[in-house]
């Protein structure tokens, strides 16, 4: 055992040179999802009030956003679509539709980009549905697993065919990455990932979100039947064992930074790429720190992924993504 004064830990500290020199966890471009919000219209910059600084673009800005991504070493976006209420029904339909707003933003990212940039698509019909939940709802407003499953798979197929590269369920269906993986597999999609939400909590942090994919304010009831009970972690390590046995190639803790011993706990027990979602209402206290004038927006924006990578994270989904490159790139 090492003691004092033969060891002082504060030796390298002293100089900056020395503190890289020994610093053990190391946060890049290439550690970063960049989500963004999809909405119609040609031009559009439409700012969501509730999550300062993030907007909802139209496709064409999109693709402006995916060529800054590229541009600044972060080699992933994930597509979340702010679908129109005439286009919402009560059995999400339009998440099926081959044009429908994420399959076009999708084919215009890869026209612009090509692989140079990966594309995370979102499967749930939350942003499809009516009554905002992520699934299919019998009378009594449950919502019913099966049934939603398969149109899970019929979404995942939609997505993958105009070239998303990683699946992304989100949705907290049981044996939703089964299914989505066969299917994929049968036509033709062997080399497109899944990356499983596979620890999604019901969590009060998701409010902006909502408000930038048009769900909040349709929302009927909650999503504590399907998303996990924020009191349970064991459950977390089942949910993300049946999830890898399915096919998943990567799975998923959200929210994140409430949710690290998840996320520490994940990666121990099963040694899998494991990624975190910093969510909307994280990234807003962030920024509402900054309005205060209580805390400085890059100390705090790099602190806190490094606190990811630390927790034995892969890659974090970030709103911040583009302004920590930056910061890094400096």
């Amino acid at each position: 055992m090492t003691t004092y004064p033969l060891t002082r830990l504060r030796r390298t500290r002293a100089t900056a040179w020395s503190r890289a020199l020994h610093r053990e966890v190391l946060v890049t471009p290439a550690d970063l999802i960049w989500p963004l919000f999809v909405t119609e219209g040609q031009g559009v910059e439409d700012p969501i009030a509730s999550l300062p600084g993030v907007s909802r673009w139209s496709v064409d800005g999109i693709v402006a956003r995916a060529k800054e991504a590229v541009s600044l070493g972060i080699p992933c976006l994930a597509l979340f679509p702010n679908t129109q209420p005439d286009r919402r029904s009560e059995d999400g339909k339009e998440a099926l539709n081959p044009d429908n707003l994420m399959c076009r933003a999708i084919r215009a990212i890869k026209d612009a980009c090509g692989d140079d940039i990966g594309v995370l698509t979102d499967v749930a019909l939350d942003p499809y549905t009516s009554h905002g939940q992520d699934g299919l709802i019998d009378d009594a407003g449950y919502v019913l697993n099966d049934a939603t499953v398969e149109v899970l798979v019929g979404q995942s197929l939609n997505q993958a065919a105009a070239g998303a590269d990683v699946i992304a369920p989100s949705d907290m269906m049981d044996g939703r990455i089964g299914s989505i993986r066969e299917a994929l597999e049968e036509a033709g999609h062997a080399n497109v990932q899944i990356m499983s939400y596979a620890a999604k909590y019901a969590s009060a942090f998701y409010g902006p979100f909502r408000d930038a994919v048009g769900s909040s304010g349709l929302l009927k009831g909650n999503k504590k039947t399907y998303q996990m009970d924020p009191g349970n972690a064991e459950e977390a390590l089942r949910e993300v064992e049946m999830d890898l046995a399915e096919g998943a190639d990567s799975v998923m803790v959200k929210p994140g930074l409430p949710y690290l011993d998840i996320a520490v706990r994940v990666k121990q027990a099963f040694g899998v790429p494991v990624f975190a979602y910093q969510v909307s209402g994280e990234y807003a206290m962030i920024e509402a720190a900054v309005a205060a004038g209580a805390a400085d927006r890059d100390a705090m924006v790099l602190e806190t992924l490094l606190a990811f990578k630390r927790a034995g994270c892969s890659g974090v989904l970030t709103y911040h993504a583009a302004h920590a490159a930056r910061l890094m790139g400096k």
